[in-house]
């Protein structure tokens, strides 16, 4: 066979331009040259002829060299190593042609059904075996060391493994063994648990108490590093850009850390620089993440009621967006703009032509946490006006579609020397859409009245509905938690929102993820709110804004406004509707009515249907291609290949081969299902 092969390759040396059979050279460039355009013509061939388009590299290489080597070997074997036989080259390219095309039809049904949707299907850039081989085996190893992690914390049958290794025992807080296990996973997953612990929407009280206890352990990053990154990214020597610049950070974390630098006119301003090496870290950490999230989806069934794929889709987008500071200097324009007419809230000024995606130049605001008691007991500090200002502003934002500040913890929220509050770190931010402003008002409305069917339909009017949903239950549960919260003598607090957002996961209901997020946010925003003023009725006053909002919406000018623009809008359908109807009568009078009944128009109808006849078409194609085969091995003569076996019976074992393997592929598809 070895030998066989050889003279192939000599061949094809001699068919790309050698001199001679006395003077082959199999690792002359010519040869080589020879052998790749030949492949990559052949496979470009078969792409075409089964309408294959869009390939990568690897497949068009695979693909072509597979075929190459299959039909050349063949077409040696026929002619018993004589290149020089009648119809040589014709066969040759023909076997070539048809195993290249064999190949490629396998590739698409093996390899490419495994893919992601989502992943593109051409590659672009010339291909880097080397780095892609080097990402997938730190990929890998990272992926088994979260794996091992999470079974030796016993979390493996809630990963979708059946069997236990070693671990705690059952007796174990699983949430407890939870934020031990990301918390020894480190890098993206520590931010996954701190996330996870401000959303009560998807995870127990249990769990998000016990993993508001993750912190970062991060080092600063190395002071060179840095510097290199801040002139890469400006452009130039830091000492031309700045004329000071502390290298020892004031905060860092596992995204980030800040500097203090002054500018050459003077002004103190804050340098927030992305850690050196973190796309690398992130990118490999959210692809397994998502990876996870995938396998739990498919092995359990809490992974497939909470759309887990989705939740990490959306953390992963999250964490990419704050990894653009271009991004965050956008959320604080647009900010400063919505607070333009709040005078008592500053929002820091960007530098945008010192700013890059990697780097963030803002103004030094100057003063201290909320959270310093001292600083609230100055004279001349009204803490109370203080809170009603910086509630009534979130809210006002959050009303009318302004982009929001969603992390306005106590850290982030600063008293400034000359008593007024400023805001901080704007890498989480959120903006409502129409319909969920509409959805909001109508839900704070619904609150102020104690109304749960009010609060019922302003809920769906946005919500996602997982599962089969009874409304009366619904209205039961919201009526039940008005009177638990909002009833005589109650006090609401935060909890009350999460217990809201409790009823609203039991029952399979998913909000979207900027309500979602202005729920966390009011909630976040309560313990600020109690720190800045202790005592602050946060929902007496939430209430009061609803009050306001029944007030707007019933003013005498409210209506005609609302009327006018209703007028307005109906205006050029009352204008066609004449013509309209005389065209109908006219219609109906000829005998010309018709109705079309449009079917499968429902996308999920269209992939049950389709996937059934894909199925179908998968069995027939084996059964058919099954019984050809058997006739070809019942056909007696035909070119002989060896001594003992003709084409016909190379052609029907590999038909045997293709058509078992297209009735295997339908029946494990049945039985997965």
């Amino acid at each position: 066979m070895n030998q066989t092969l050889c003279r192939w390759t000599c061949v094809s040396g001699l068919a790309a331009g050698a001199p001679g059979p006395g003077s082959i050279n199999l690792l002359a460039p010519s040869i080589i040259l020879g052998n790749l355009v030949g492949i990559l013509f052949v496979a470009w061939l078969a792409g075409r002829l089964l309408g294959v388009r869009r390939r990568s590299w690897v497949s068009v290489l695979v693909c072509g060299f597979t075929g190459f080597l299959a039909g050349g070997t063949l077409t040696l074997l026929m002619a018993h190593g004589n290149a020089r036989a009648p119809g040589f080259t014709r066969n040759a390219i023909i076997f070539m042609i048809v195993f290249t095309m064999v190949a490629t039809a396998g590739w698409e049904l093996v390899v490419r059904p495994g893919r992601h949707p989502a992943a593109p299907a051409l590659i672009t850039s010339l291909p880097r075996p080397l780095r892609a081989i080097r990402r997938s085996g730190l990929r890998t190893r990272r992926y088994l060391q979260i794996i091992h992690i999470a079974i030796r914390h016993g979390l493996g049958p809630y990963l979708g493994f059946r069997h236990r290794t070693r671990g705690p025992d059952r007796a174990a807080d699983p949430a407890r063994q939870a934020r031990l296990a990301l918390d020894e996973a480190g890098g993206m997953f520590v931010k996954l648990g701190q996330m996870l612990s401000t959303r009560p929407d998807i995870v127990s009280p249990g769990l998000a108490r016990e993993l508001t206890r993750l912190q970062e352990h991060v080092a600063p990053a190395d002071p060179e590093a840095v510097r290199a990154l801040v002139e890469q990214q400006i452009g130039r020597p830091v000492a031309e850009t700045f004329a000071e610049f502390d290298w020892a950070p004031i905060a860092a974390g596992s995204i980030a850390q800040a500097h203090r630098a002054v500018l050459p006119g003077g002004g103190q301003v804050i340098v927030k620089v992305q850690r050196p090496q973190i796309m690398e870290a992130v990118d490999c950490d959210l692809s397994i993440l998502c990876r996870l999230a995938r396998m739990i989806e498919a092995r359990t069934t809490w992974g497939a009621s909470y759309g887990v794929s989705d939740l990490a889709a959306e953390f992963a987008g999250n964490l990419r967006a704050e990894l653009d500071f271009g991004a965050e200097a956008r959320n604080m324009t647009e900010m400063a703009a919505g607070l333009a007419d709040v005078p008592e809230i500053r929002v820091p000024a960007v530098f945008d032509e010192l700013s890059t995606p990697r780097v963030l130049v803002m103004e030094r605001l100057h003063g201290a946490s909320v959270s310093d008691a001292g600083r609230l007991q100055r004279p001349g500090i009204d803490q109370h006006k203080l809170a009603d200002i910086l509630l009534r502003s979130a809210l006002r934002l959050m009303m009318l579609g302004e982009r929001f500040h969603a992390d306005p913890h106590p850290g982030n929220v600063w008293l400034l020397d000359d008593g007024r509050l400023g805001l901080l770190d704007f890498g989480s931010t959120g903006r409502l859409d129409a319909l969920e402003q509409a959805s909001v008002a109508d839900m704070l409305i619904a609150i102020r009245r104690r109304d749960p069917a009010q609060l019922r339909d302003a809920v769906l009017a946005v919500a996602t509905v997982r599962k089969p949903l009874d409304e009366r239950a619904l209205e039961r549960a919201l009526a039940r938690f008005m009177a638990r919260h909002l009833g005589p003598g109650a006090t609401p607090t935060a909890a009350m929102l999460t217990e809201l957002l409790q009823i609203f996961l039991t029952l399979g209901i998913a909000m979207p993820p900027t309500t979602s997020l202005l729920f966390r946010t009011l909630a976040t925003l309560e313990g600020t709110l109690r720190t800045l003023c202790p005592g602050y009725p946060l929902f007496q006053a939430a209430e009061d804004f609803a009050a306001e909002l029944i007030h707007e919406r019933t003013a005498p000018s409210t209506w005609q406004e609302a009327a006018q623009e209703e007028l307005t809008g109906m205006l050029p359908l009352l204008r066609r509707a004449p013509r309209h109807l005389d065209h109908l009568a006219a219609i109906i009078e000829r005998g010309e009515a018709k109705a079309r009944l449009s079917l499968f128009s429902d996308e999920h109808d269209v992939q049950v249907i389709t996937s059934l006849v894909n199925r179908a078409v998968l069995a027939v194609l084996g059964g058919v291609v099954g019984l050809m085969s058997v006739a070809l091995l019942a056909v007696p003569g035909g070119p002989q290949v060896t001594p003992s076996t003709s084409l016909f019976d190379v052609f029907g074992y590999i038909g045997l081969f293709l058509a078992t393997v297209l009735l295997l592929r339908a029946l494990v598809t049945v039985m997965r299902d």
